[in-house]
């Protein structure tokens, strides 16, 4: 019996190696962007898969999350080991809440059924993703640049605020 201990520290010790120093957290519910390395015919390129989490399973280096997205109007799962090498990035998109730790029934669900309420946090709305593990989202600009762009947009709309009263002026006018 001392053997059986001692040869699971040593299985422990193995698989510690080979786990991921940080992982992005995410639960089920959540919308992830997972970039993998593939590798094809002597190089490699990057892919992207992008869908809503509906299971996390296992621990430690075994442990595993599936991603559910539609593509050409058919769904395709796919599951990733989260301390694989060949998945290089881990990106929370949108925070889905949920009340499941499974989200099998969405397989039944389409359109607007499938969706899922949205959690809003601090961490995925911060610009710089400063929150631990969680990158900001794609779309996300920092703050500066939100206030830099507003001028512009009301000098660009008073313009066509011009143009479209004029083109009011203009119908209301009669014929000849």
């Amino acid at each position: 019996m001392r053997l059986a201990g001692s040869a699971g520290n040593l299985l422990k010790m193995v698989e510690d190696r080979h786990l991921k120093a940080k992982v992005t957290d995410f639960t089920p519910g959540d919308t992830v962007r997972v970039t993998l390395r593939v590798p094809e015919a002597g190089k490699e390129r990057l892919q992207v898969f992008e869908g809503v989490v509906t299971a996390r399973r296992g621990h430690s280096a075994s442990e595993s999350f599936t991603v559910r997205k539609i593509s050409f109007g058919i769904g395709v799962e796919r599951t990733f080991p989260v301390h694989s090498p060949f998945v290089t990035i881990i990106e929370v998109v949108k925070m889905g809440r949920t009340r499941r730790s499974k989200l099998y029934f969405l397989r039944d669900k389409s359109g607007k059924a499938a969706r899922l309420k949205q959690q809003f946090s601090e961490a995925v709305a911060a610009p710089e993703g400063a929150a631990e593990g969680v990158a900001a989202p794609a779309d996300a600009a920092a703050p500066d640049a939100k206030d830099e762009a507003k001028p512009e947009a009301k000098a660009e709309a008073k313009p066509a605020a011009e143009a479209k009263q004029a083109k009011k002026e203009k119908k209301a006018e009669p014929k000849k």
